[in-house]
């Protein structure tokens, strides 16, 4: 995906609506894995590691994607916990113009 105007819009679509974005069976297998984990985490189980490794996630790969959906999960939770509030010069997504620092 060089073009950047074509990778910008995969990235919107992904940021609507991952279940209607143009992802390959492993990306959508994670997704829904990360959104289990996120929002069901008490759902889990060794099915849903199964479900991943029929994309041919081995062990490691697994691992690494739950740190990184963990590390995500704690660090909203703690920003939200403490009232951080936004970057100001951080744009809200889908606003016009390019975020800059």
């Amino acid at each position: 995906m060089a073009d950047p105007a074509q990778a910008d819009a995969f990235v919107h679509a992904v940021v609507r609506d991952w279940r209607h974005a143009p992802l390959g069976a492993v990306d959508r297998a994670l997704c829904e894995f990360a959104a289990k984990l996120t929002h069901h985490q008490q759902d889990m189980s060794p099915a849903d590691l199964d479900a991943l490794r029929a994309h041919r996630l081995d062990d490691r790969a697994i691992h690494d994607a739950v740190q990184v959906i963990g590390y995500f999960n704690y660090i909203t939770r703690l920003a939200e916990a403490l009232g951080v509030e936004p970057e100001g010069f951080i744009r809200p997504w889908g606003e016009p113009g390019e975020n800059t620092t």
